[in-house]
């Protein structure tokens, strides 16, 4: 097709030639040229190997995910209704292509042969093929006929409707505003926070302060502002979104959208021979059973649980003894709970904003990740991207000066964005007898753009955020793997493929490491020691309640899927309060909705699948704890890491990866050390 920028050859996108209306013909041709390729591999390749049939569909498969990951990806940072239609149309084609491939028996049969029969495999090929034989299974490949259609006809659905759960959020999100002319009603609020909501509210053409539900202005409301009132009305907006409590009630309500998103789930499992979603959602990851899983979430909370009471009863008693509130509720625990950190360790993420400029954040983190893993990472220009605050980086092997991976970097907040922080591939390596692709990768983030003549200044908690995504970005980019359905993050049990962004978390506490990411915006000065010294003393605060927090959304998460009950319906609301009598510490009102707007689940692939972030935590503080016995720079560990877990991708099971790395199987320990949690 003529002039349609998607069809032509390229690895880095041409943003800003990518149209909406690129969108569907690109991919409708794309579909029919790869659905006639394999038809001719299948019909006149009679002794299928890896070079003569794996090799040239994941050139396909290749060509069909580059064109389309900068739609997907710009339908989330620069979203708008022309190119939500577009991306919309081609959901339901893209998932009947993947389930009728899936679904291909000839195409299996020749999978499997080329896993019998081609003596010349490598290890990380056999793990590739062993991996794709699953999924022709995990896709149906053995159901009879009508069963197979009622498969596929319920991924197209899910398709459609785990997206429309995504924009009933960023819509509902974007649907509430608050408009404040008089300054007293943000009493409390940090200068930051008045300057962001001043700079928005000037965007808009419109007088005073602008409060909106991104985080970057509903964080520091809830945190700083005196005005209880204020902190309610926010609270309610941002916890009931998109559900029948919510701004816009009723328009991006996805209450029905939920119940049936779960009751699909339930009969895909079922078609496939399994008793429910939480057993299927396992046979791709390192977890052994349902009960393996509940098990290790009721211990984590049992250790914990008492401590977090304890601090939940020191807040309560602290704001009524001081502060003279008659009852602590949902919207006054973070106002209150600084208040007492402020009070106990004299210490806010206000203050160690300054010294958190964000330019010196980006390049103080290249420079830890260079000393740790023998890297060199530079700033590229006039690369084409999708927004002016978009910078491109490259990143080269110090030895070989060799090219291993390049990235995105895309840092602010704003209208049209997809809020929360991730790390997604534009493209993955991939080298064949006569191709070679570097991996490509998006960083985004949702902090608080530059106001006026300041920098932007993070706090601590989005310094962390950073670290967190490019761990994902190393192991996406920093791999050595060869073939793409193993590179990278791809292959990697899902509950472990945390494990290097929460391990990179650990050196935004370390002394050494901090001097590299900060140094005060105006003056360039260190963090004082008695500031750091408070802020380590400060780390632990509450920890318990944030281990709590966390096991309840992964039990309300797991147990949704486990014990669905097509009689009797999702019970949403219902596993909600029942998980919070199990485990919460803090009981949110009955009109709470949080879990309308739990898009990691609903929308972002963590159905059944949400303990990951703990079970991968487990891997990440023991990993980390290796660097505490021999150094947070020490050389050794550091190339051990990026061999054994960086490099390796999905090549090899997760668990023989971290013994490899770590010399055992991992222990839960330090993990408890880490948080403050007595074992």
């Amino acid at each position: 097709m003529a002039d349609n920028p998607l069809l032509e050859e390229f690895i880095l996108p041409p943003f800003s030639r990518i149209k909406p209306e690129h969108v569907v013909p690109a991919i409708d041709t794309l579909l029919q040229e790869n659905r006639d390729q394999i038809h001719d591999l299948l019909e006149t390749v009679q002794k299928p190997d890896w070079v003569s049939f794996v090799e040239p569909i994941e050139k396909l498969d290749d060509r069909l995910n580059r064109a389309w990951s900068p739609v997907s990806h710009m339908n989330s940072v620069v979203n708008s209704d022309e190119l939500r239609e577009a991306y919309n149309a081609c959901l339901p084609k893209l998932s009947a292509y993947a389930t009728e491939m899936g679904q291909n028996a000839d195409l299996y049969s020749a999978y499997k042969a080329v896993l019998e029969n081609d003596s010349e495999l490598d290890g990380a090929q056999r793990k590739m093929l062993e991996n794709i034989l699953r999924d022709f299974h995990l896709s149906g490949v053995d159901l009879p006929l009508a069963r197979k259609q009622r498969y596929k006809e319920i991924s197209e659905r899910l398709s459609t409707l785990t997206s429309k759960f995504s924009e009933n959020v960023l819509d509902a999100t974007h649907a509430w505003t608050r408009q404040i002319n008089d300054e007293s009603e943000l009493a409390g609020l940090p200068e930051s926070a008045l300057d962001l909501a001043r700079q928005t509210a000037a965007q808009r053409d419109m007088e005073g302060w602008l409060l909106t539900l991104e985080f970057p202005s509903y964080y520091p409301v809830m945190t700083y502002a005196d005005n209880r009132e204020l902190r309610y009305e926010m609270y309610r907006a941002y916890s009931t979104r998109a559900s029948d409590q919510g701004p816009g009630a009723g328009e991006y309500d996805n209450s029905v959208i939920m119940d049936e998103i779960l009751a699909l789930r339930h009969e895909q499992a079922l078609l496939l021979g399994f008793s429910s979603y939480a057993e299927r959602s396992l046979a791709k990851k390192m977890a052994e059973s349902p009960q393996q899983v509940l098990d290790f979430l009721n211990d984590l909370a049992k250790r914990s649980r008492p401590q977090a009471e304890q601090e939940y009863s020191e807040l309560e008693a602290y704001a009524r003894d001081v502060h003279g509130l008659d009852k602590l509720e949902a919207w006054d625990v973070a106002y209150y709970a600084e208040k007492l950190r402020q009070s106990r360790y004299n210490i806010s993420q206000e203050e160690l904003k300054p010294y958190f400029p964000q330019h010196m954040v980006v390049q103080g983190m290249f420079d830890v990740v260079s000393r740790l893993f023998d890297i060199r990472i530079v700033q590229t220009d006039g690369i084409d991207t999708w927004h002016p605050d978009v910078l491109f980086y490259e990143i080269r092997d110090s030895d070989r000066d060799e090219l291993v991976g390049q990235f995105y970097l895309d840092l602010y907040a704003r209208p049209k964005k997809r809020g929360g922080a991730w790390m997604d591939e534009c493209a993955v390596r991939f080298r064949s007898q006569d191709h070679v692709q570097t991996p490509v990768a998006y960083l985004t983030c949702n902090f608080s753009p530059p106001v006026g003549e300041k920098p932007a200044l993070l706090t601590h908690d989005e310094v962390e955020t950073l670290f967190h995504e490019f761990g994902h970005g190393l192991h996406h980019m920093l791999t050595r793997i060869d073939y793409p359905g193993v590179a990278g993050i791809n292959g990697v049990a899902w509950d472990a493929v945390e494990l290097p962004s929460q391990f990179m978390e650990n050196w935004c506490w370390e002394r050494e490491a901090l001097e590299a990411v900060s140094g005060h915006y105006e003056t360039g000065e260190e963090i004082p020691d008695d500031l750091y010294d408070r802020m380590v003393a400060a780390k632990n605060f509450q920890s318990a309640m944030q281990m709590m927090r966390q096991l309840e959304f992964a039990l309300f998460d797991f147990r949704l899927h486990l014990e669905f009950d097509p009689e009797k319906g999702a019970r949403v609301l219902e596993f909600a309060e029942a998980v919070r009598e199990q485990v919460a510490v803090v009981r949110p009102p009955e009109w709470n909705r949080f879990a309308h707007g739990f898009s990691h689940i609903f929308a972002g692939g963590y159905a059944a699948g949400y303990y990951s972030y703990k079970w991968a935590e487990v891997l990440s503080a023991d990993a980390f704890s290796l660097f505490e016995e021999k150094g947070v720079f020490d050389e050794e560990a550091g190339r051990a890491f990026r061999k054994n877990i960086l490099e390796k991708g999905g090549s090899e099971d997760a668990m023989d990866l971290f013994v490899a790395f770590r010399g055992r199987k991992p222990d839960v320990e330090p993990l408890l050390r880490h948080s403050g949690i007595a074992a």
